[in-house]
């Protein structure tokens, strides 16, 4: 269960929010009960922000050896969001950044787990990613090169669209454009300047074989959890599954 800290017209549903801060503590808050209600019955919980008496789920959630209910991911760049990583989350969940930043935030947040006395198993770390394969190294890289310029003459002025992406995880991949269109080996900066396709203006881009290659590496630092797409969702699916998770299976 992915659980997103977002912003929203919130009064629609008769809430309201405050500052990030607040928002965030919320969050927390929540990831809390939702553990206690997977987990136990008869819940009797007074929060901040939520409050329940006797409350007893169902029907209840089907534990597995080693998991006693659903894993929470959780993403955000934010000190206040680490926070809540660090001690709630179950996964902590990157955009696509290069491999020195990667590192930086996965060591940080496990320094962050210890210091503020995490109660649950370790923090593990999950990479949400554009895959732009094709059959050729030359030929993705054209193909990319063309639904950029494809995307950017169907999207507004710049200035407005950066104004859309207001969360720290967000911008930090708008501005990764000031290092090059191109980090590490094949990690695509250029769809961050019309916003790509939604928030993950990021792609790793190449041959299966080479994303399969980029990948390993996050997996070197600590990610264990992959989330890969591309769009148009159909037709991309096809070719992932084809190409790129062969290479990434492993036995056992």
């Amino acid at each position: 269960v992915n659980i997103v800290s977002g912003r929203d017209e919130l009064a629609a549903y008769g809430d309201s929010e405050g500052d990030q801060a607040q928002r965030y503590a919320r969050t927390g808050e929540f990831m809390r009960l939702v553990r206690r209600l997977w987990t136990e019955q008869d819940v009797t919980y007074r929060g901040e922000y939520f409050q329940v008496t006797g409350s007893t789920l169902g029907p209840r959630v089907q534990a597995g050896p080693g998991r006693p209910h659903p894993k929470l991911y959780f993403g955000g760049a934010s000190a206040a969001a680490e926070r809540v990583s660090a001690t709630e989350a179950d996964v902590q969940l990157f955009w696509g950044e290069p491999l020195d930043g990667i590192a930086e935030r996965i060591a940080r947040l496990r320094e962050l787990s210890g210091k503020l006395g995490r109660e649950h198993p370790p923090l593990e770390f999950g990479l949400r990613i554009t895959t732009f394969v094709r059959d050729s190294t030359e030929q993705a890289w054209s193909d990319a090169e063309a639904k950029v310029a494809v995307l950017a003459a169907r999207q507004d002025d710049l200035p407005e669209r950066r104004g859309r992406f207001r969360a720290v995880g967000q911008r930090r991949l708008l501005d990764l454009q000031a290092r090059g269109e191109v980090l590490d080996d094949n990690l695509y900066t250029a769809p961050g300047r019309i916003g790509g396709e939604g928030a993950g203006t990021t792609w790793l881009v190449g041959s299966a074989a080479d994303v399969a290659k980029s990948l390993r590496r996050y997996a070197d630092l600590g990610i264990t959890h992959f989330v890969l797409s591309d769009t148009p969702y159909l037709q991309e699916i096809e070719r992932q599954g084809n190409q790129l998770l062969p290479l990434l299976r492993t036995p056992g």
